[in-house]
């Protein structure tokens, strides 16, 4: 079997993704079957807003997940394209996911905003010695 070490933490920040989708998902319909609100109030991003304010840290949460992520993805994908990869980036690419795991429990538990910003903010440092390393190592080779 053909294996890669960087095809695990890919598949982890994925799963991440739909583990908050469908948690969104079930505070929203809790939310809206407890508090009867009909669908359709809800059919914009702008209707939800104040409407289903116990649902809305997972909501954008979810949306995060489609911002920063994307640059791991393109950059795990990039190195899989070129076979490029080291320890480092492995390494990298785990404190990457992890920070990112971190980030989503604080978000939608608890939502202390000092410590999801900084948790942030290192995975975007994160990001981006993942992005130095595989630049690193192509302009190696």
């Amino acid at each position: 079997m053909y294996f890669k070490p960087l095809l695990i933490p890919l598949l982890a920040q994925v799963t991440l993704t739909f583990i908050v989708m469908l948690t969104m998902y079930q505070k929203r319909i809790a939310e809206m079957k407890t508090k009867r609100i009909h669908p359709q109030r809800t059919k914009t991003r702008s209707n939800a807003h104040g409407v289903l304010t116990d649902s809305e840290s997972a909501a954008d949460n979810y949306s995060n997940l489609f911002e920063s992520p994307v640059l791991f993805y393109t950059a795990i994908l990039l190195s899989l394209i070129l076979m490029l990869q080291d320890t480092v980036l492995v390494m990298l690419a785990w404190t990457y996911v992890t920070s990112r795991y971190l980030h989503s429990f604080i978000h939608i538990t608890y939502n202390r905003v000092m410590h999801r910003f900084w948790v942030f903010i290192f995975s975007n440092f994160i990001l981006l010695a993942i992005w130095a390393r595989l630049a690193w190592i192509i302009f190696q080779s």
